[in-house]
């Protein structure tokens, strides 16, 4: 249920919409804790988010533009309780399931989701979000005590040279060729969006530092391709203790990447000691 009062948008939160595990669940990054909810930029505006009561309040977001672009951005369509259910038929999906419930795969713009995923390359969240921090702040827009985040055009025209002060290290050249590549047209990432999923990874992995897994990140939370399923280090972990050599991930399929994100978040959780 979603209803609108005050210039905010309401949302139930139904067991199946958490602002924490959405956030902390390693898809996306500009996004932080605040004193009672999170707060962040996405698609160029400004978002604060808290819960009261049953619900998550979006603070200042009329319905046209809750409409326009936050309903999609969080998946709001989709019928989560169904896939849950589906997923919950493999045993260590289903206790993922019930420590996970409440993350969406959101929908975030897929230029930023591209770049953010080559900064994510051997490295960890907190310094993953303080690079893209720097960048926004050095490039993108100021938007009222906040930044956009810079399109390829930009990126592309400061070159390698002017991203040091960013702290990428490796990364710099590969955001920098990622950048002209998509400014000149040579990748166009909303082709990628009608290809198939195949069809889809393979082409993003004609840019300079995009591997299987960057691609697979990139494809599940930029173009929702649910059955992108990434194996970082943590879900190789997960396929060793509970699956061994015989995983497939088609177990999942249609949603792999759904299931993808409940093992991450499941695996963190066991392992921060929340659960023992």
């Amino acid at each position: 249920m979603t209803y609108f009062r005050n210039n905010n948008a309401y949302i139930e939160k139904d067991g199946l919409f958490s602002i924490e595990k959405i956030f902390d669940c390693g898809q996306c990054f500009r996004f932080e804790r605040d004193d009672n909810g999170f707060s962040g930029v996405a698609f160029g505006r400004k978002l604060r988010l808290y819960d009261e009561d049953d619900y998550t309040v979006f603070e200042n977001v009329a319905e046209d533009e809750f409409n326009k672009i936050w309903k999609d951005y969080f998946d709001l369509s989709r019928d989560y309780n169904g896939i849950n259910d589906m997923l919950c038929r493999d045993g260590t999906a289903a206790k993922a399931v019930e420590a996970s419930r409440g993350i969406r795969i959101l929908r975030q713009d897929r230029w930023e989701t591209l770049c953010s995923f080559i900064i994510s390359q051997n490295n960890n969240i907190p310094r993953i979000k303080k690079i893209i921090g720097r960048l926004c702040e050095s490039l993108g827009t100021d938007i009222g005590g906040a930044y956009t985040f810079p399109s390829a055009e930009v990126i592309a025209k400061a070159g390698a040279e002017k991203l040091a002060v960013i702290k990428s290290g490796f990364r710099a050249n590969y955001i920098a060729d990622a950048a002209l590549k998509v400014a000149s047209g040579q990748i166009d990432l909303d082709a990628a969006g009608k290809m198939e999923y195949e069809e889809a990874k393979k082409y993003l992995m004609t840019i300079r530092g995009v591997g299987p897994k960057v691609a697979d990140c990139v494809l599940l939370f930029g173009y929702s391709f649910l059955s992108a399923f990434p194996k970082d280090v943590w879900i190789k972990r997960v396929i060793d203790k509970y699956y061994g050599d015989s995983f497939d991930e088609k177990i999942f399929a249609p949603y792999g990447g759904i299931a993808q994100q409940y093992l991450f978040y499941y695996e963190r959780w066991i392992s921060s000691g929340k659960r023992q």
